[in-house]
């Protein structure tokens, strides 16, 4: 049993860990007192059995408190209350440390090795007009390894045992016991009577099969059954174990109603994809796919297009820099945040719809907080955009430069070339012309035609058909990076929604499923 009741507390101390800041404190702190309890408890040893006798003034406590250890060591007496605080009879000597945990004062001892192990407690009464008194037995009542409950005949069914205490500790049938004192006031068939009708309101309270004793610690009835009832615990070196596993499934219980038998389905594909789609329009992906077609065309048009014209395009920004993009990595360290226009009011109302779906598709059938937790752990809107303008800025969309530009350029120097030598050719021979030295300037034909005008003709028609064949395949080469950008620009956009919205929502996912799980360990059930 102590193996499998370590295995339960640490399972209790793994779901405290797990609800801390997600459920409220008042929620917790039942739980978080259990495990410190059941750790000092043990700590103290099992050897010892603590029998706390509790119940309302009037019922005879301090009697059978008594009878019990064998003297007058109780105050008996008309004036109520009559116990103002703990008392302690012990049954050996070791017990200090248990009884200085217990923060009870006043001990007697007990000669005698019948109930050798036991401290045995006699309360104030619970019902007590002094404040102070109630709050003593509050706090017994959490501590006692086993709860002797004294009540009268006429008082058992009190609203104030059974709501206050016995309800509450419904799940505590094998730590408690109730006692019907003062059974000298009945007769056998009434005394029976009231033991059943007893017997049945405990069972309404949620006790499955509880003990109850009919005693008189006047004339001594019903004591040996007492007796032997805590001897037999006390032998049993039991109580600690069973009072603190019926403390650690209650605390389980109560925790389990926050959060259900329900396993939820996680982060669909599709509600991811919707996100990262309404992620990418608000980073701006379409205009920055669109400014690297648009760079690529523009570089291709400075590299391979007509060179007279040229310097016109130079003229123009380059659309990638124009965005700030298209930078290294230590670049865009420096510059910090890209040129792209800030997200719209579209785009953030898109983001937050997307988010929303994603957390209530993930947690839908979970009860509360989970779903209002799944949607607190996704990052904020602003940190979502500003970790997107970084993943674009970052992104490697700098369209290389194909081969073939190099050997365009060349070409169309070379026809520049050619057309100006045509030129001026005829521009010399127009001179030599006019000066009468035409065998100084010769102009030879080809095809009919003189060679400079070839020349002229064939370099500006050659250049101007080179820059326009260049610009087809221009196109089309900006059409493949703006394919490429797209793919460089998606694992930046899915890294932000993983990281900011996905995993925090897997996490709080996972951490229902580790209290699910722990909760049904301190249950002893192996699988929800």
């Amino acid at each position: 049993m102590s193996r499998d009741l370590d295995r339960r507390l640490l399972a209790l101390a793994e779901a405290v860990e797990v609800v801390e800041g997600r459920l409220e404190p008042d929620v917790v702190e039942p739980a978080r007192r259990v495990v410190a309890r059941a750790g000092a408890r043990l700590g103290l040893g099992v050897e010892w059995t603590v029998v706390a006798l509790a119940g309302p003034t009037g019922a005879g406590k301090s009697s059978l408190f008594n009878a019990l250890s064998g003297g007058d060591t109780a105050a008996v007496g008309r004036r109520r209350p009559t116990t103002s605080e703990v008392h302690a009879a012990t049954w050996g000597e070791a017990s200090g440390p248990l009884l200085d945990w217990l923060e009870v004062k006043r001990r007697h001892h007990v000669d005698g090795d019948e109930l050798h192990g036991l401290v045995l407690l006699d309360l104030p009464d619970f019902d007590s007009v002094e404040t102070a008194h109630r709050l003593e037995v509050d706090r017994i009542v959490e501590l006692a390894d086993l709860l002797v409950w004294v009540v009268e005949p006429q008082k058992y069914a009190d609203a104030a045992l059974h709501d206050g205490y016995l309800r509450r500790l419904s799940t505590h049938g094998d730590a408690m016991a109730l006692v019907l004192n003062q059974a000298d006031l009945l007769s056998a068939g009434g005394a029976a009577g009231v033991r059943g009708d007893a017997a049945r309101l405990l069972e309404e309270d949620g006790l499955h099969d509880p003990t109850v004793l009919v005693v008189s610690a006047r004339t001594g009835a019903g004591l040996t059954e007492l007796r032997a009832l805590v001897a037999g615990r006390v032998a049993a070196r039991d109580a600690a174990t069973r009072r603190l596993w019926a403390d650690a499934e209650a605390a389980a219980r109560r925790l389990r109603r926050w959060c259900g038998d329900f396993r939820p389905a996680g982060v669909e594909e599709a509600e991811r994809r919707q996100l990262v789609a309404a992620l990418s329009e608000a980073a701006g992906v379409p205009r920055v796919v669109e400014a690297v077609g648009a760079a690529h065309r523009h570089r291709g048009a400075l590299a391979t297009g007509w060179p007279v014209v040229r310097w016109i395009r130079r003229m123009r920004p380059d659309p990638l820099r124009r965005l700030r993009l298209g930078r290294s990595a230590g670049d865009a360290e420096r510059f910090g945040r890209t040129s792209l226009p800030p997200a719209t009011d579209v785009q953030r109302a898109q983001i937050a719809t997307a988010v929303r779906a994603l957390a209530d598709g993930a947690s839908a059938g979970l009860p509360t907080p989970w779903p209002r937790l799944v949607r607190a752990s996704v990052a904020d809107e602003e940190r979502i955009l500003d970790r997107l303008d970084h993943a674009v800025g970052n992104a490697r969309v700098e369209p290389s430069a194909p081969r073939w530009w190099r050997a365009a350029s060349l070409v169309q120097r070379l026809l520049v070339l050619a057309a100006a030598v045509g030129a001026l050719w005829i521009g010399l021979a127009g001179v030599a012309g006019s000066l009468r030295i035409e065998d100084v300037v010769p102009l030879p034909e080809l095809a009919g035609a003189p060679i400079p005008t070839w020349l002229v003709l064939g370099g500006l028609a050659l250049g101007l058909l080179l820059a326009f064949l260049a610009r087809l395949v221009d196109n089309a080469g900006a059409r493949r990076r703006q394919r490429g950008a797209e793919r460089a620009l998606r694992p930046g956009i899915e890294a932000v929604a993983d990281e900011l919205v996905v995993r925090p929502v897997e996490r709080e996912l996972a951490a229902h499923e580790t209290l699910q799980r722990s909760l049904a360990v301190v249950a002893g059930r192996t699988s929800l």
